[in-house]
C-alpha cells in the first residue's frame, strides 16, 4: 500500500498540484493532506487526483470551513483506518501520543520528520509551498506486511527535478 502525504501548501496551488502529479507517478493509491491548505484549488486539486483522500484543517484555513461538505476535510486530530492500519492526522503536532494509532501524521512545522518509537510511526512531510526554504516537499509511505518504506521528496525551487530518500523501519 502506497500514501502520498503532504502539508502546508497554502497559496501554492501550483505545487500542490506538482506534487500531486509526482505522487500519482510513484503509484500512490491514497493521498493525506496534513492541513494549511489555504485555498479552494488545493482542495480541488485533491478531489481532482481521482484518488482516494482525506485532509484536515490547519491554523490557517479558516477560509475553508465552509467546504467542509464539499471536500473530505475534517477538524483535528482525526482517526482513520486503511486496511488494518490506524491513523492520526493532525495539523498542530498537540496530540503526538501514539497509543491509539500506528501511524500518525502532522505538519505545521514546515520541516520533514520521521521517528518510528515504540510501534508507532511519526511523519511530517515538511511543506509544499517552499516559504521556509527554497524545497518543494512531500513523503510516500509504503506500508508492507513487515516493514515501513518512507521516501522523501524535495525538490529546489530552481531545479526541475524531485530527490529522494529512503528510509526503512521493521514494523513491530
Amino acid at each position: 500500500m502506497k500514501i502520498g502525504i503532504l502539508s502546508d501548501s497554502h497559496h501554492r496551488s501550483d505545487y500542490t498540484q506538482e506534487v500531486i502529479e509526482h505522487l500519482k507517478e510513484k503509484k500512490c493509491e491514497y493521498l493525506v493532506h496534513a492541513g494549511d491548505l489555504c485555498i479552494e484549488e488545493n482542495l480541488q486539486h485533491l478531489e481532482n487526483s481521482n484518488l482516494k483522500y482525506i485532509s484536515v484543517f490547519g491554523n490557517n484555513d479558516s477560509s475553508l470551513l465552509s467546504y467542509v461538505n464539499k471536500y473530505n476535510i475534517k477538524q483535528e486530530p482525526y482517526l482513520f483506518k486503511i486496511k488494518d492500519i490506524k491513523f492520526k492526522l493532525m495539523h498542530l503536532p498537540f496530540y503526538l501520543n501514539a497509543n491509539d494509532s500506528d501511524v500518525v501524521i502532522f505538519g505545521h512545522t514546515h520541516i520533514f520528520e520521521c521517528q518510528y518509537n515504540n510501534g508507532t510511526l511519526f511523519i511530517n512531510p515538511g511543506e509544499v509551498c517552499a516559504r521556509e526554504k527554497p524545497l518543494i516537499e512531500c513523503v510516500m509511505l509504503e506500508i508492507n506486511e513487515n516493514e515501513y518504506i518512507i521516501k522523501y521528496y524535495s525538490r529546489n525551487i530552481n531545479e526541475n527535478s524531485f530527490l529522494e530518500k529512503e528510509i526503512k523501519y521493521e514494523r513491530k
